[in-house]
């Protein structure tokens, strides 16, 4: 029934742009295009007026810019957003500024691309109708206040591996999470579902925010105290081990779950790898990707944890996970860090 599908609007400078996504759009069973703004002050009249429930939004536009009115709009109006950028930097503003998710505007050069895009819209804009528009913090944290891990921690988990893995709302909850963490703090490998371009910029971010070293990962990079590895966009990370230690072989490889980088194709690597000297953790984000690989860290020994429904901006890869039966425990986000840091 068309009151049961996502009514979205469409907010873009572009009416070429706009055009072409309601076209895309026209005949699906899920989404429903009910308007169309060209900048942020048409914008705010079709929301009062149509009352969607998520928007697509440009961020450079005239009249006032996309970052500028989610700010204005979020306070207010906790509309479910999905900010379409072709600058990385601009879309880690917008989710700063309460965006639930993003977009890569592409160079449109065939209907190949103009698909392609359209359909990791249609997914994101999927998962922001289910989504909770969570206030953000006034400024993020800085580094971490909990204290250095003790020497004998330290020793007794030499052989330790930290595995995150986040979709939807998972910058703002990687952050929380690994600002948390002490600059000892045994070796962390991370996937974030992000397309490529955004993974460096996020990476370095986090690195100027946190205690521990944070860097996008490349092949055979080696695993050590302190450091934080990201997978980089549109491409697979798994954990291995040799006479050295620990290190990670980044390829590009085949979609795992739906996705590259894959959480599930991180985990099970972690559980296969580091087996019961592992701690996996779970986090916001649509579907299923995860899951599967957490049960499996757990089944090996590995302390898991998930987050829960309440602090999640999306319940679903948590949830499924808890499901299965992949969580030792579950924890509200800022707790996830000490939970960590305890059993360490």
């Amino acid at each position: 029934m068309l009151d049961k599908k996502i009514r979205l609007l469409i907010v873009d400078d572009s009416i070429l742009f706009r055009g072409t996504l309601a076209k895309f759009f026209a005949n699906d069973k899920v989404i429903d295009v009910v308007g169309q703004a060209g900048d942020p002050y048409e914008a705010r009249d079709k929301i009062l007026e149509l009352r969607p429930d998520v928007i697509t939004l440009d961020v450079e536009m005239p009249k006032m810019n996309g970052i500028q009115f989610l700010k204005k709009l979020i306070p207010q109006y906790p509309q479910p957003t999905v900010v379409v950028s072709s600058a990385p930097i601009k879309a880690f503003d917008a989710l700063d500024a309460g965006a639930v998710d993003y977009v890569k505007k592409p160079m449109i050069r065939s209907q190949k691309d103009v698909e392609a895009f359209a359909a990791d819209l249609r997914h994101k804009v999927i998962a922001a109708s289910q989504a909770r528009v969570i206030q953000k913090r006034s400024a993020p944290q800085q580094a971490s206040s909990n204290k250095m891990i003790s020497n004998a921690a330290v020793a007794r988990s030499k052989d330790m591996v930290i595995a995150l893995g986040a979709s939807t709302g998972g910058t703002d909850a990687l952050q929380v999470v690994l600002s948390g963490m002490p600059a000892n703090s045994p070796p962390i490998v991370v996937v974030q579902h992000m397309p490529p371009g955004f993974t460096k910029m996020f990476a370095d971010r986090l690195n100027r925010q946190c205690a521990v070293e944070v860097k996008e990962a490349a092949d055979g990079d080696r695993l050590r105290t302190g450091l934080a590895l990201i997978a980089p966009g549109d491409f697979q990370m798994s954990l291995h081990k040799d006479m050295k230690g620990y290190y990670v072989k980044v390829e590009y490889g085949e979609k795992v779950s739906m996705h590259r980088p894959s959480v599930d194709h991180l985990f099970h690597s972690v559980a296969r790898t580091a087996g019961k000297n592992a701690i996996g953790v779970i986090m916001t984000g649509m579907g299923s990707d995860g899951a599967d690989g957490i049960v499996h860290m757990r089944q090996q020994g590995a302390y898991t944890i998930g987050q829960d429904k309440e602090t999640c901006v999306v319940y679903g890869m948590p949830m499924t996970a808890f499901m299965r039966g992949g969580c030792t425990i579950q924890a509200p986000l800022d707790k996830i860090s000490s939970e960590i840091c305890k059993k360490l």
